[in-house]
């Protein structure tokens, strides 16, 4: 009983103790990168999706200080095989290369390169597989730009120091 109220007693004061410290969440509404980012994602289905995350996370563009260039690079692997040699998974596989610039003097602040997959089946029919990869390409471009966003979030509090 005694060692309840003290984990209690531990865990009320460690939160205490951690807003005190100057401790602020990342994904909140007013960060300073929202609205600030004017993104450049290419001209394709992928490119589309990683900029509609992209803005859906950091906000549209209203004041941009910033440029974000993004260039992905997907692949695909097999990932199951049946014993007749047939393919019943793929992975996909993709790669973001971002820069952030400086949108007045162009100034390369900081750049990176994530990467992460998705996969998709291929046991229905010829529509189905196509419908299948489709989607795990829409999810692969969202799961990129998720880890874009978190890393700039990440980073946002040096950028305006």
């Amino acid at each position: 009983m005694s060692s309840d109220r003290i984990s209690r007693r531990g865990a009320m004061f460690g939160l205490l103790a951690l807003g005190g410290c100057g401790f602020m969440p990342i994904h909140r509404n007013d960060s300073s990168l929202r609205g600030a980012v004017a993104f450049e994602t290419g001209d394709s289905v992928a490119g589309f999706r990683l900029r509609e995350r992209l803005e859906e996370r950091l906000g549209p563009t209203v004041a941009p200080r910033y440029f974000l260039g993004v260039t992905l690079l997907d692949r695909r692997r097999t990932s199951a095989i049946t014993a007749e040699g047939e393919t019943t998974r793929f992975n996909v596989i993709g790669t973001a290369n971002w820069v952030l610039r400086d949108a007045s003097t162009g100034e390369a602040l900081e750049t990176g390169q994530v990467e992460t997959f998705t996969s998709y089946g291929t046991t229905g029919s010829t529509v189905a597989t196509q419908a299948s990869e489709a989607d795990a390409s829409a999810r692969l471009s969202v799961a990129l730009a998720d880890i874009i966003v978190s890393r700039l979030l990440i980073m946002a509090p040096t950028l305006t120091s």
